[in-house]
């Protein structure tokens, strides 16, 4: 969940206004007079125009939530109002649950705005509640919900012990009324009851799981780097909510079979593993420029990542003393960040955690295009290609 400086999206960004061109059915012939490349075009005009419709749909729910908050009373439209400030992004997750529906017959935009709609509202709760896990209270360059509510506390004269409790308790309140806005949104679908069901079951399911991947990461804060399962983390965490569960979502409204489901929940799992070690080797290695994420707050909090346990498992006497002088220490400067790194290419952990990477990468690619009908097989390697290279 934690994307806190990462601008998230996958294929076509150039076209973020879709063309209306209408995406041929799954299983319509992609050679003679439809070429792959021109259907698979295609298919991500028409995921872009559906992704806009959610959005707006998005936006409209968040918009009703603050007046009606603000008709309740004041500090609830507060909530919401701090809420829609960290809205945001390339809308990945809704992304993902249409381009799974258009490429697997699905042409109702009623039917699936919605469910892409709650994947985003979902998001949204997660990282309200991982930024109060984490004590941060800033989101893309925002006050998030934490750090807008201190604001205002701090302008009402609050202090002390009693705005920490209340800051706390706004962001934890927020994201529990966001979680439960995306059910909200799920139930609006115009689908038939039994698919609204189980779209409900799904997204509970992603929701436990993603809790189990934050419990394991919390309690590995206080654990030896050895003794945590970092992948483990990351697919429970990461992958589950913000990839499988979309992907899934997409298919279960388009009817698909259990076949095609089970491929996308497999396509979603490696995908989302080959995001999260991007991340973390961003997080390290990054481009601030070109990613707008900070390459010293993950070495600063002594994150538990696959590129960290890598590196202490191969790192020598000397290695180690370099990363337990400085990782996890809240005032580490660029020169002792410098230090890190070296150790982490020099031991071979950036190497290994790259090789990783890439094969998890070819992975989600290699069940996508052999597990999927095209267009749909193709656009998702494409998603599986500008997310693995972003930012470097």
């Amino acid at each position: 969940m934690d994307e806190r400086h990462v601008q998230d999206g996958p294929a076509v960004a150039e076209n973020r206004v879709g063309t209306g061109v209408r995406t041929p059915p799954a299983g319509t012939p992609t050679g003679g007079s439809v070429p792959a490349s021109d259907a698979r075009v295609a298919l991500a005009h028409e995921v872009e125009r559906v992704t806009a419709a959610a959005e707006r749909l998005l936006v409209e729910a968040v918009d009703d939530r603050v007046r009606h908050g603000r008709a309740l009373a004041a500090e609830h439209g507060y909530l919401w109002s701090d809420l829609a400030a960290v809205l945001g992004g390339k809308l990945m997750r809704p992304r993902l649950t249409v381009s799974a529906y258009l490429g697997l017959g699905g042409a109702d935009v009623d039917a699936v705005a919605p469910v892409a709609a709650a994947q985003e509202m979902l998001h949204t709760a997660m990282l309200v509640h991982d930024d109060l896990l984490d004590r941060d209270e800033v989101r893309r360059g925002r006050p998030n919900v934490a750090g807008a509510t201190r604001a205002r506390l701090a302008a009402a004269g609050v202090t002390g012990a009693a705005q920490h409790d209340q800051v706390g308790a706004a962001a934890l309140l927020a994201g529990d009324t966001a979680l439960a806005q995306a059910f909200a949104l799920v139930a609006r679908a115009s689908v038939p009851a039994h698919v609204v069901g189980e779209l409900v079951r799904l997204l509970a399911s992603g929701v436990d799981t993603t809790v189990a991947g934050e419990l394991l990461d919390v309690r590995g804060e206080v654990q030896a780097l050895t003794d945590v399962d970092t992948l483990l983390v990351a697919e429970l965490k990461t992958a589950a909510y913000s990839f499988r569960v979309p992907l899934e979502s997409g298919a279960v409204v388009a009817g698909a079979s259990r076949e095609h489901r089970t491929a996308l929940a497999l396509v979603g799992t490696a995908l989302g593993l080959a995001y999260q070690l991007t991340d973390d080797d961003l997080g390290v290695f990054g481009d601030p420029a070109a990613t707008g994420k900070s390459v010293l707050s993950d070495l600063r909090s002594g994150k538990r990542t696959e590129l960290l346990r890598l590196t202490w498992a191969r790192a020598d006497a000397a290695g180690r003393a370099v990363l337990g002088t400085h990782v996890g220490r809240p005032e580490l400067d660029e020169a002792g960040a410098a230090r890190v790194r070296d150790v982490m290419r020099d031991c071979g952990a950036l190497d290994e955690a790259r090789s990783l990477t890439r094969r998890t990468a070819d992975m989600a690619r290699t069940l996508a295009t052999t597990t999927l009908p095209e267009p749909l097989a193709g656009y998702l390697a494409g998603v599986v290609d500008d997310l693995v290279a972003r930012g470097h």
